[in-house]
């Protein structure tokens, strides 16, 4: 821990030749003016280490550095263009990484004729790479432009006199096209590592790769995902020309065709991703022979058909395989079961048949996740030893056709995380031994026929989604369910519940939905819930709910929630970009330095999905979608008493319905704050009074309804949204008039035009009965408030 100027406690130290103080928590500050201090210094390391950028203006004293590394520093504003780090002409590695430096490189970069390391990745630097002087770097053997403005050549040849470079990296920027006629060049460089991840293309045109690629023949790592490259075929060739070639990452790279191969084989290849890409037919019969060491194989969504290859059971080295999202059909071999090193498989939404146990019981003694939901699977799942499930930690087989009783192995496997059995043909209880899966985050027994009570497992401390919906679930949930902090989800519609809804659901601090729809659940409405401070959807329709509506429901904030989206983390992510080591001569870099620029794909996790009634249909929400809605449904209850008039201060609410209930006295006009709602039903009441003219100014609505009601008076005027809804908006209420019910306010309009005078007394016997109305309206809100 250093104290005041750092540099001062260094005044001792005149040949010091390395200083190393990165990720260290400083009470002082790096003082410009006592740089002096190190002048003989050649490495100096001040990464995460607060600076000014006078600290670069005057860094042009340390003649002797060699190496200068400033990441994380909060660095800001243009680098200086005739001044400080222009100077260090034996600088041979800097680092600025993570900063947040902009406007255009200095042409000064370009006296630091010896530098071979030069990392300006994640700041906001701006300009065309070929106008820059980093043209000028030709002893360059590692580069990182990733994550700034730059404008990129997808040419590259902006780097025609570089011989040295070895690392490309410039993920994240926007690629241009070359002019028409643009000549093939050859570089004089020979890559080990080419990274394009998620460029941008400017005017929304579509590139070809990158030409130089062609004669390259040492790469080891190539990324070119997320790139919109205009329909290419597989670059077979670059498999062909590059035979240490180790990971090749084309994931939602544009590419179209069958998946055409090189005759000659690829030994070193251990990552292969082709996923979120239109290949189609099949996966060729020669495949895993090219491929004889892959560890992860990702080809998921694309358009491939036919059967899984039988072969890919015998790659010895494979550790994650994914063929999700494809019109695969036939049955899952039985040679991926005897597979002894794989960990992680995926074979979701497919066309896949036929019965899959006991195939996979070999498995398990590997295997950590296992997805094989959405296909066509059917038969029971036995019951075996539970010894073989050491470590499985995923296991979705939900929207299959599997019958039977839940089989007692799953309970004895306590590192599962993720467990999803829905939409299945299940029956009978849910066992107790549901509470020795202490792990778990993630249930969903959802759209079965289970039968019988819930477990009370109070010691499930972890689990954050629960769906256990239209299942025959019974009993009350006085002594039920997970009783836990955690609790993000509860969704138990569907089921044959009674009873009331304890006062334990309260003590869920992270509770933010709550689905208790189409049960027979009793009792007034439960006031205790205005106390989750973390609800945003609320469902308790079609149940037996009586009493009022609290006014404390107005306190709920109903704030969009990233957390009910997805559950899982990334313990089985894979490292794409994992320490590639690369020799210059200098030092060992790892290739990437933190997390931010590890590419990890996230293998525990598990999108959240929940069916909601909103804007007169049902619809299935999930993932980001899910995070946004925030809404509210007590249709068809038996409610009493007014409508609280603090409901207005729900801001964020999206969706409110109370209709078909026994709810008096008006609407309130506070509902003109509901500036986020797209649906208000408030149909099948006894609401009475006018309809607050101010609701015209909520301009998101796209339903609304106030159908079957005592309402009266003329209808607001047709602007906005209102002037969208139609008869059936209002119907049932005969003493509304107006456009666009066919009634009109002045009475006569059916017998002919009115007089003035016949006019004049129908809007005065309308403006007594409105006023009547109104005070005995006031009369019943003040009752109900005492």
């Amino acid at each position: 821990m250093f104290n005041n100027s750092i540099l001062a406690e260094l005044s001792g130290f005149s040949n010091l030749k390395s200083l190393d103080i990165r990720w260290n928590e400083l009470n002082g500050s790096i003082d410009a003016k006592e740089l002096h201090v190190l002048s003989n210094v050649e490495n100096l390391f001040l990464d995460s280490t607060p600076l000014d950028i006078s600290f670069l203006q005057s860094i042009g004293i340390l003649t002797s550095l060699k190496i200068l590394s400033l990441s994380y520093s909060d660095l800001n504003d243009a680098l200086p263009a005739h001044q400080g780090f222009c100077y260090l002409n034996n600088l041979e590695e800097l680092n600025l990484h993570r900063n947040a430096l902009s406007g255009a490189i200095p042409s000064c970069l370009g006296n630091l004729t010896s530098l071979r390391y030069l990392d300006i990745s994640n700041n906001r630097f701006t300009g065309n790479i070929a106008s820059t002087p980093l043209i000028n770097l030709t002893t360059l053997q590692f580069l990182s432009l990733s994550k700034n403005q730059f404008q990129v050549p997808v040419s590259f040849n902006s780097f025609a006199n570089h011989s040295h470079l070895k690392v490309l990296i410039a993920d994240e920027n926007n690629l241009v096209a070359e002019p028409i006629g643009f000549q093939i060049w050859w570089p004089k460089f020979q890559l080990k590592i080419f990274s394009l991840f998620n460029c941008t293309i400017e005017e929304h045109g579509k590139l070809r790769l990158p030409n130089f690629l062609y004669f390259q023949h040492d790469l080891r790592h190539v990324d070119l995902s997320y790139c919109n490259f205009g329909e290419i075929r597989f670059p077979h060739w670059l498999l062909q020309n590059n035979t240490r070639l180790e990971k090749l990452i084309l994931k939602d790279s544009s590419i179209v065709g069958p998946l055409i191969l090189s005759p000659h084989p690829n030994s070193k290849l251990s990552v292969l991703d082709i996923s979120n890409n239109k290949i189609q037919h099949e996966i060729p019969r020669n495949f895993c022979s090219l491929f004889p060491h892959l560890q992860y194989l990702f080809i998921s969504q694309n358009a491939l058909t036919a059967n899984i290859p039988l072969c890919l059971g015998g790659l010895r080295r494979l550790r994650m395989l994914d063929l999700s999202h494809n019109n695969l059909f036939g049955d899952i071999p039985e040679e991926l079961g005897v597979s002894i090193s794989l960990f992680y498989l995926r074979l979701s939404n497919n066309s896949l048949s036929g019965k899959i146990f006991p195939k996979f019981y070999h498995l398990f003694n590997s295997l950590g996740a296992l997805y094989l939901d959405g296909n066509k699977l059917e038969g029971k799942i036995l019951d075996f030893s539970p010894i073989s499930f050491k470590n499985l930690q995923e296991l979705d087989v939900s929207d299959n056709h599997f019958y039977g009783k839940l089989p007692r192995w799953l309970w004895n496997n306590t590192e599962l995380v993720i467990l999803d059995f829905s939409k299945n043909h299940f029956e009978g209880p849910i066992p107790m031994g549901l509470c020795n899966l202490v792990n778990l985050e993630f249930l969903d027994l959802s759209l079965n026929h289970l039968s019988g009570t819930i477990p009370s497992c109070s010691n499930l401390q972890k689990v954050m989604h629960v769906h256990l919906a239209k299942n025959k679930l019974s009993g009350t949930l006085s002594d039920a369910l997970f009783i836990n902090s955690s609790l993000i989800t509860l969704d138990l519609s569907e089921n044959t519940l009674t009873g009331r809804i304890p006062d334990w659901i309260s003590t869920l601090p992270a509770l933010s939905v709550f689905l208790l729809k189409a049960n027979q659940l009793n009792g007034e409405f439960p006031v205790h819930l205005c106390r989750l401070q973390s609800l945003s959807i609320l469902d308790l329709s079609q149940n037996k709910l009586s009493g009022h509506l609290p006014s404390c429901l107005s306190n709920l904030t109903l704030k969009p929630r990233s957390e009910k989206s997805y559950t899982g983390s990334t313990d089985f992510g894979l490292l794409l970009f994992d320490k590639i080591i690369v020799d210059m001569g200098l030092t060992i870099y790892n290739l990437i330095g933190d997390s931010d620029t590890k590419k990890i794909y996230p293998f525990i996790f598990q999108e959240e999905e929940v069916e909601f009634s909103t804007k007169g249909a049902r619809y299935t929400y999930k993932g980001n979608i899910l995070e946004l809605l925030s809404a509210i449904d007590l249709f068809c209850n038996q409610l009493t008493g007014i409508i609280p008039p603090g409901l207005g201060n729900l801001s964020e609410i999206r969706g409110l319905n109370l209709s078909h209930n026994n709810l008096t006295g008006p609407i309130p006009s506070t509902f003109s704050k509901l500036k986020q709602i797209e649906s208000l039903d408030l149909s099948y009441n006894n609401l009475n009074g006018r309809i607050p003219p101010q609701l015209t100014e909520v301009t998101t609505l796209e339903v609304f309804s106030v159908a079957h009601n005592n309402l009266l008076g003329p209808l607001p005027d047709r602007k906005n949204q209102f002037g969208t809804f139609e008869e059936r908006s209002y119907k049932g209420n005969p003493l509304l008039c107006g456009p666009p019910l066919n009634k009109s306010c002045n009475e006569g309009d059916s017998l002919g035009t009115p007089s003035a005078s016949s006019s004049e007394e129908e809007h005065g016997f309308i403006d007594m009965v409105l006023e009547f109305v109104e005070v005995g309206q006031r009369a019943a809100h003040e009752v109900a408030k005492e």
